[in-house]
């Protein structure tokens, strides 16, 4: 198709989302063909093994062409969109394209805040020239053409009414629809129901899970679990005869290994795999800590969290015992150090297990890394993690006592070297001071790579934790 003058194409591709992540699944277009993007605007709602995200495009012009339902899963470097801009780029100027910022996932070091999510459509055709115009522009969606287009500047309303061969402005611009978790929108997808017709009822009018149900049970329709897999199978069977015992028991259900589920349990098993580890554990008085930590709230301020607490003397205990924060090399045959402690830490989600990491934690005091595990652990909930914010870590801690268990043997987060398990603080008959009394106690297990150090190392760090959790003045004599 020939072009305006200065008028060129630029394919978008799904850009490498780092960390070994090979594809991703469309979960839901934010731009149709026609609209106007701006630079680093969200044009695709993605979902990969570790996440959710909002994929920007690093160019500013009118999407051509489209590539992929939702629902379709897509290789790093298949075309995502295309779009037109204004000018040409320079000879080597590289795939950016003139204007485009080189970005590609919110929150990977972008220059410029990325813009305000906008879908700009124009008028409906009104005479036959229109209209041969607007067929061109389909055509760009299934022949892969280019459209003619203009580049987003101080013109470009007027260049996009000109796509359409007309000479008028542009329409109304839709809202981005008030839903942030994403079962809620995968439980509308699965039934059909148009989110931007409902009004939620949370907060600002956020839609929420019970709204979307309401929605459906008022159509008459029966709302189909919203599930982090996709639908699951299930294997042929004869029909059981009326009466008899098999009539009454559930079918065969298999449920496929992917998406995050997929990937926890590829990571578990090749630790198990490869990693000799040993657990040693301990039981110990937290009276002491959980009455620093009542005196710190009783003060004003921020909250600080039992977690950013236990946090605390984690990197407190990994500066004497150095050789718990590292990794092996087994390529090389050599064990690395790290000279930084990136604390992950285990959170269930209704999408399953993640770890977040919370970065440069040996940096922080208890009230950052407080507002760190909050913010990290409100966007687990809601699926918006980015790789980035679970991978990397160097020592994890993992509160399982929240599930009401005192103990467990955890399978180490690979490639890390440790993990530190914490269960239930609950009152118990305990010897202190010469005499027995009700404390709170706890258990502590270290969980780690027999290779990168031996029991007397593992032993040393869990009893120092040990110690300051059962005397916290311990730590303030380490900071």
């Amino acid at each position: 198709m020939a072009h305006a003058s200065g008028m060129h194409s630029l394919e978008f591709k799904l850009p490498d989302l780092g960390e070994g992540l090979t594809e991703a699944e469309i979960v839901r277009w934010l731009v149709e063909v026609g609209d106007l993007v701006t630079i680093d605007q969200p044009v695709v709602e993605v979902e990969t093994a570790k996440a959710m995200v909002e994929v920007p495009c690093p160019y500013g012009g009118v999407v051509t062409a489209r590539f992929g339902e939702e629902g379709t899963e897509l290789p790093v470097g298949a075309p995502l969109i295309t779009v037109a801009v204004g000018e040409k780029p320079a000879a080597g100027a590289g795939d950016t394209g003139t204007g485009g910022s080189g970005n590609v996932l919110v929150g990977y070091g972008t220059s410029e805040a990325p813009a305000r999510r906008r879908r700009v459509r124009q008028e409906r055709p009104l005479s036959g020239a229109s209209a041969t115009a607007g067929q061109a522009g389909a055509g760009a969606v299934n022949g892969r053409a280019e459209a003619t287009a203009a580049p987003v500047d101080a013109q470009a309303a007027g260049a996009a009414a000109t796509v359409n061969g007309q000479a008028g402005g542009l329409a109304t611009e839709d809202g981005p629809v008030p839903v942030i978790s994403p079962l809620v929108r995968r439980l509308a997808r699965q039934n059909g129901l148009d989110l931007r017709e409902l009004t939620g009822s949370g907060p600002d009018g956020l839609i929420l899970r019970a709204d979307v149900e309401y929605a459906l049970r008022a159509a008459g329709r029966g709302a189909t679990a919203a599930e982090p897999h996709p639908p699951v199978s299930q294997a042929p069977s004869p029909a059981p005869v009326p009466g008899s015992p098999a009539a009454a028991a559930p079918a065969e259900i298999r449920t496929p290994l992917k998406g995050i589920r997929g990937a926890v349990a590829d990571k578990l098993a090749r630790s198990r795999r490869e990693i000799p580890d040993a657990t040693c554990w301990v039981d110990a008085d937290a009276t002491e800590l959980m009455r620093a930590r009542t005196a710190m709230n009783a003060a004003g301020g921020p909250k600080i969290s039992l977690l950013a607490l236990l946090a605390r003397i984690c990197t407190a205990a990994l500066a004497r015992f150095p050789e718990l924060n590292s990794t092996v090399d087994a390529e090389a045959r050599e064990i690395v150090r790290f000279g930084h402690v990136h604390l992950g830490f285990a959170a269930q989600t209704d999408r399953g297990l993640v770890v977040p990491v919370v970065r440069d934690a040996h940096a922080r005091d208890a009230e950052s890394l407080t507002a760190e595990f909050a913010r990290l652990t409100e966007a687990g909930r809601t699926g918006t993690l980015t790789p980035g914010e679970l991978t990397g870590g160097t020592f994890t801690l993992n509160n399982y006592g929240v599930f009401g268990v005192d103990g467990s043997t955890p399978i180490i987060n690979h490639p890390e070297a440790a993990m530190l398990g914490v269960g239930r603080i609950v009152p118990k008959p305990w010897v202190h001071e010469g005499e027995l009394a009700v404390r709170q106690v706890v258990q502590l297990s270290l969980t780690f790579d027999h290779r990168v150090c031996d029991g007397g190392v593992a032993g040393g760090f869990l009893r120092y934790v040990a110690d300051c959790v059962e005397q916290p003045a311990v730590l303030l004599r380490t900071l």
